[in-house]
């Protein structure tokens, strides 16, 4: 079977690849955890935090935005000395700041998928990519989801953060198309 090559680097980048990448998630708290995970990415590679994905679930209760809203600097200091997770203050700040954020969102819209999927009119966008270089880093969409999301109070979601969320969330499928999970992904649409 075909595989996009990023995919082939380890084992984890093509466990993920095979099971999730490119899949749509309208489950909030799963869509929270890319939101967390995809910030913390920034400036590191997504193989890193595929590694410490299972200790940053623990350490930030299993990514429960309700709990996380509520840390305490106590708890903000025990996470910077946790070693298996991205020990930067910046990340685990927007990590309580967009928790409260995400919140807001689902009080306002009734749910986070309801809100963050009308970027794409509630459905996944199927591009028809030969080659990895043809795969943007950023489009018209994560631009006004970026914008959107930090008007509504949330961090570190500049509009690659918001590309990379859209890929990991399924909202958009940038398998190759030669991928056996293109066609697999596109069937299910």
């Amino acid at each position: 079977m075909n595989h996009c090559p990023w995919s082939l680097a380890n084992p984890i980048m093509k466990e993920y690849h095979d099971l999730e990448w490119g899949v749509p998630i309208f489950d909030d708290k799963k869509l929270f955890e890319f939101l967390v995970l995809d910030a913390f990415q920034a400036g590191l590679s997504w193989a890193i935090i595929l590694k410490k994905r299972e200790t940053m679930r623990s350490a930030f209760d299993g990514f429960d935005p309700q709990i996380i809203s509520e840390y305490s600097t106590e708890k903000i200091e025990a996470l910077l000395t946790d070693s298996g997770i991205i020990r930067n203050r910046l990340k685990v700040n927007a990590s309580v700041k967009n928790a409260a954020s995400f919140l807001k969102i689902q009080k306002i819209h009734g749910s986070f998928s309801d809100y963050i999927w009308q970027f794409t009119d509630q459905k996944t966008i199927v591009n028809s990519w030969k080659v990895e270089n043809q795969i943007p880093v950023s489009t018209s969409e994560s631009d006004a989801m970026s914008e959107q999301l930090k008007s509504d109070g949330f961090s570190f979601v500049g509009s690659t953060i918001c590309y990379a969320f859209m890929q990991a969330a399924g909202m958009v499928n940038d398998h190759l198309i030669s991928c056996f999970r293109y066609s697999e992904l596109t069937e299910v649409l």
